[in-house]
């Protein structure tokens, strides 16, 4: 798979334009805040955006760990969040 690194022609600034997304983190280095997430319904991998845990109570992303996102317009993944089981649609949950 190839990383997505999209821009939308019709917007300049950093907008959210796809909400709940849901993936797995594949790769995440703390010190630099660089790091991938894998989407579910195609594997498309995109690069996590600078800003993606500001506002979080979080700090650190594990490799396989499964999450909520949004796409910025630069084609990011942002707003990183982690969902519940029953936001996943995890069987038996």
């Amino acid at each position: 798979m190839s990383r997505h690194d999209e821009t939308t022609s019709n917007s300049t600034d950093l907008a959210t334009i796809f909400l709940g997304v849901q993936g797995v983190i594949k790769a995440f280095d703390p010190s630099s805040g660089d790091g991938i997430v894998i989407r579910d319904t195609d594997l498309s991998e995109y690069n996590i955006a600078a800003d993606a845990l500001e506002g979080s109570i979080f700090r650190m992303l594990r490799q396989g760990q499964r999450v909520l996102f949004s796409l910025n317009a630069t084609g990011h993944a942002t707003k990183i969040r982690l969902g519940s089981e029953r936001d996943m649609e995890t069987p038996g949950a």
